[in-house]
């Protein structure tokens, strides 16, 4: 009987098949939710029919209530951020986050220094080029200058 109880709620842990194919789906982007549609219509149209509700009642067509990565993303980091009961674990993924996060913000301000880099070798060859095209300028007109 025990047997029977743990493994029925091992189950119960484990998502249904429609959530997995909804996981699934959103994870694959609006083009999947589309697909399934359609082929939900062209071979069961009921099924069709009602993945279409699903997506308008459901908003998984508007932009402002898409499943995105960012949306997910928070739905782990919430779980991550949860302790394990291992004070050893928590500690060591406690450090592990803060480094991550610290390498995080080392890349962004190297990605800010090439951008600026990037940005002054531009402004750098536009004035070069102006220069030299107000040289090529004050040159013809000195030839013109001369022939005249």
């Amino acid at each position: 009987m025990t047997y029977t109880a743990s493994s029925h709620t091992a189950l119960d842990a484990r998502p249904g098949f429609l959530r997995r194919c909804e996981m699934w789906l959103d994870d694959k982007g609006k083009g999947a939710w589309i697909a399934a549609t359609v082929m939900g219509f062209i071979f069961v149209w009921p099924v069709g029919l009602a993945l279409l509700a699903y997506m308008i009642w459901g908003k998984k067509m508007s932009s402002c209530s898409k499943r995105s990565n960012h949306h997910n993303f928070r739905r782990h980091a919430g779980y991550a951020m949860k302790s394990s009961g291992n004070s050893a674990f928590d500690a060591y993924k406690a450090e592990t986050l803060r480094r991550l996060e610290e390498e995080q913000g080392s890349f962004e301000a190297f990605l800010d220094r090439l951008r600026a880099a990037k940005d002054k070798a531009e402004f750098d060859q536009f004035m070069d080029d102006r220069t030299t095209k107000a040289q090529t300028e004050t040159d013809v007109e000195a030839t013109n200058k001369e022939d005249v």
